[in-house]
């Protein structure tokens, strides 16, 4: 239960970075709702995820995960470059909430 409330909360924590650029490009309602809603949701299912998994595990994890998948909404919806160290930081990232995970 609580990898996948980690595994909700990173997604959210997407949708807050994605309103939160969108947001500041232009000022709308909904844009401000993606950002507001998508980090509060995220910090909510955090914190429900600590009572399953201990923070050691649950912060590295929500960051590294939140920021790879913000990069990668960044390179597909607004165009940022996909260049090679880019991609290699990213598979850096994911290998290493992977070997997190294997340590439980």
């Amino acid at each position: 239960m609580g990898w996948l409330l980690i595994l909700t909360a990173s997604f959210f924590e997407v949708i807050g970075a994605i309103g939160l650029k969108l947001y500041a490009e232009q000022k709308k309602i909904i844009r401000l709702v993606l950002y507001w809603g998508g980090f509060f949701v995220s910090f909510v299912l955090f914190y429900f995820s600590l009572h399953y998994l201990e923070l050691s595990i649950v912060y590295p994890v929500w960051v590294g995960l939140g920021t790879s998948g913000a990069v990668f909404a960044n390179m597909f919806l607004f165009n940022e470059p996909k260049s090679l160290p880019r991609l290699l930081g990213l598979v850096i990232i994911i290998v290493g909430v992977v070997g997190l995970h294997m340590t439980m």
